[in-house]
C-alpha cells in the first residue's frame, strides 16, 4: 500500500514509519524536519510539511494513499490545523491518533478520565474537533491511553467503544502497540468512521 505518515519525526510517527517498511508498504514520511525521520529504506521518501502550510500537505500526499497521523502537540490548535490540512488533500483514507477518555469516548472511559481535563486542558476540545473532522471522511480515530516506549504487546488487541475499559492512568499502552493497531487497521479497516481502542492486552 501507499501510506503517509503525519509527524513521521516522532516517537509514534517513528514507529509507524518503521513497522510500515517492514510490512512492506512504500511510505511518504511527512515531518517539518525530514532530517529527524532517522528511518532509511529504498521504499521510504522523507518530505518536509507543516499542517499550518495546507499546500506542503497537499504537496506531499497522494490520492491512492492512506494517511496515518503520529500528530501530537501541547499545543491547542495544532491537531484541528492538522485534521483540516489532511481532510483536504482527500487521502484514500485516514486513520488519526487521537486520546482515550476524550469526545466520542469520553463516557465510555468513565469517571477516571477527568483527570485529562487536568492534564490537557484547552487542548482537549482541540483534539475533539480534529477527531470529528477525521470521523467525518469515514476515518478511523484510535483513542490511545497513557503511551509509553515499551515493546509491540504481544497480547495486543482492537476493541471499538462498546468493549471500552473503565480509564486507568496505570494502564500504558505502547506506541509501539498503537503503531500496529493503526497499520492493521490501514490494512484491512474494521473501524470506518468511528473510535477504535488500541489495548495492550
Amino acid at each position: 500500500m501507499y501510506l503517509t505518515i503525519l509527524a513521521a519525526s516522532g516517537r509514534t510517527g517513528l514507529a509507524l514509519t518503521r513497522k510500515a517498511l517492514e510490512r512492506g508498504h512504500t511510505v511518504t514520511a511527512i515531518a517539518r524536519d525530514p532530517r529527524r525521520v532517522t528511518a532509511d529504506h529504498p521504499n521510504l521518501r522523507k518530505v518536509a510539511g507543516d499542517v499550518s502550510d495546507p499546500a506542503s500537505i497537499a504537496a506531499a500526499v497522494g490520492a491512492d494513499s492512506v494517511v496515518l497521523s503520529g500528530l501530537g502537540t501541547d499545543r491547542a490548535g495544532v491537531l484541528l490545523d492538522g485534521a483540516k490540512a489532511v481532510v483536504a488533500a482527500r487521502p484514500r483514507r485516514i486513520i488519526w491518533l487521537g486520546a482515550y477518555g476524550t469526545g466520542a469516548s469520553a463516557e465510555a472511559a468513565g469517571e477516571g478520565a477527568g483527570v485529562l481535563w487536568k492534564v490537557m486542558g484547552d487542548r482537549i476540545p482541540d483534539k475533539v474537533a480534529a477527531d470529528n473532522a477525521v470521523l467525518a471522511t469515514g476515518g478511523t480515530v484510535f483513542h490511545a491511553g497513557v503511551l509509553s516506549d515499551e515493546p509491540e504487546s504481544p497480547a495486543r488487541r482492537t476493541a471499538g467503544l462498546d468493549a471500552a475499559p473503565p480509564f486507568d492512568l496505570g494502564a500504558k499502552v505502547s506506541r509501539e502497540t498503537v503503531a500496529a493497531a493503526m497499520l492493521d487497521e490501514a490494512e484491512e479497516p474494521r473501524f470506518p468512521g468511528a473510535v477504535a481502542l488500541p489495548l495492550a492486552g
